[in-house]
């Protein structure tokens, strides 16, 4: 599976001056070979935007929630540093245009997650790169299964808060519903119990986020690949 033979830079090689999710943080990771992993939220209308929080605040000089935005209002908002606009997934596709592999997780925490899985879809039709899609949803795995079999899906795991026999059955009933073609697992939690049986069983497992030299260690002993945010000097 193409997850395999290289190290993904969490929301593109950030730090240092350079924001996380923007073509900066792309480009370095490119540079260095290295697979990008990045987040989409969803427009007003479901739109895939290239951004982490549910809030503007953080990243833009703006505040309110992007989901009740629409694209052309999202296209006007700038990037805190002179980053550039936010970016819709398929201007990212482009700049990636295939010269490493990048994970999409899409961010959704509800029932309706169509609107935003359709647009990913649209935005990596025609994309000859490698890319999969990923989500702590199930149903985002479900819905591409269901209507875009061809696309790498992941399930993104932590056992955080629920490391007791109401959280390990809903681990397995997310994967049952889910059906991924791999996991991506919390750091903090490995190793696993849960992970090392799908591991045993076929399931590449992509850890996050390994930020520390004893945390890389456990990576390469207990997951496949990890999703990396070093400190940079």
């Amino acid at each position: 599976m193409f997850l395999m033979g290289q190290p993904y830079a969490h929301r593109g090689l950030h730090g240092n001056g350079v924001l996380e999710n923007s073509p900066a943080a792309f480009e370095a990771a490119i540079e260095l070979g290295h697979g990008i992993e990045c987040d989409v939220q969803a427009a007003e209308d479901g739109r895939a935007f290239v951004f982490h929080d549910l809030e503007l605040d953080r990243l833009t000089d703006r505040s309110g929630v992007i989901s009740k935005l629409r694209p052309e209002d999202i296209d006007q908002i700038q990037l805190r540093d002179g980053h550039g606009k936010i970016p819709r997934l398929r201007e990212i596709l482009a700049q990636i245009d295939g010269r490493v592999p990048v994970l999409i997780e899409i961010k959704s925490r509800d029932m309706r997650v169509g609107p935003l899985c359709l647009s990913v879809r649209r935005a990596l039709e025609g994309y000859t790169g490698r890319a999969a899609v990923m989500s702590f949803n199930p149903l985002v795995s479900t819905w591409f299964r269901i209507n875009a079999a061809h696309i790498v899906r992941g399930l993104v795991v932590t056992e955080d808060g629920s490391r007791n026999l109401r959280g390990r059955i809903s681990r397995h009933r997310n994967l049952w519903a889910a059906k991924p073609d791999f996991l991506a697992y919390d750091i903090r939690d490995l190793p696993s119990r849960f992970a090392a049986a799908q591991r045993a069983r076929g399931l590449p497992i992509i850890t996050w986020t390994v930020r520390t030299a004893e945390q890389e260690k456990i990576a390469s002993l207990h997951a496949d690949e990890p999703v990396y945010e070093m400190p940079q000097t």
